[in-house]
């Protein structure tokens, strides 16, 4: 029997890959609906206007499209947009909404660890951390040039400046490493292989949450 219709809301062209693949893994039931505006994160960053009303309604008019689709879920997938996805949140509850972060965030949070923060789009370190309960001891790491990287195709070197800034973290005294980006997943190994630590990734968490959610 097929599972609920689960919305993926993409910023960013690169976190398409990895939640997919985390679906099919650890939940194929699922049904998968993909949106992708990438536009929304060069506009972000582009415009200097910050979450401005004009982005919460763009937000607002592709979560609405979903559930028109018959979706039973919104995960959207990229970790600078927090507000517009609480917004989101409270225009369809109880259906569940579910930033990309917010699970991962849980994982940390239960640890009981001092977690090492990276991300390669520097508005996520604007907006991500202060979504950290005010317990979680939090560092916090942009590995420069590893979104470039990714985007001209430069893979390895993209997984190599992750693995760099995870391992300045470590050596500060970070105990576990949170990636803050759906599309940084696929380092997770070289991270966990160069640090020695524990590696937390919003898709894994967030696939693990919404399965726990639906099937509630």
């Amino acid at each position: 029997m097929s599972g609920p219709r689960i919305a993926l809301i993409h910023a960013l062209a690169h976190s398409v890959a990895p939640i997919n693949e985390a679906f099919a893994r650890d939940w194929p039931q699922a049904r998968r609906m993909n949106l992708l505006d990438d536009s929304l994160s060069a506009d972000l960053a582009a415009s200097g206007r910050g979450l401005d009303a004009v982005m919460h309604d763009r937000f607002s008019r592709l979560a609405q499209y979903a559930v028109d689709c018959g979706c039973n879920a919104v995960l959207f997938t990229c970790s600078a947009f927090g507000p517009c996805i609480d917004t989101v949140a409270r225009q369809h509850d109880p259906m569940p909404v579910l930033k990309p972060n917010e699970a991962m965030i849980a994982d940390a949070q239960a640890s009981g660890a001092r977690i090492g923060l990276v991300a390669t789009f520097a508005p996520t370190l604007v907006s991500m951390p202060a979504e950290f309960p005010a317990d979680v001891a939090l560092d916090c790491l942009l590995a420069e040039g590893a979104l470039d990287a990714l985007n001209a195709g430069r893979a390895q070197e993209h997984d190599e400046l992750i693995a760099q800034a995870a391992l300045q973290l470590a050596q500060g005294g970070a105990q576990v490493i949170a990636l803050a980006q759906f599309s940084m997943a696929r380092a997770r190994a070289l991270v966990a292989e160069r640090t020695g630590l524990p590696v937390l990734t919003t898709v894994d968490s967030a696939v693990r949450e919404l399965r726990h959610q639906l099937n509630s």
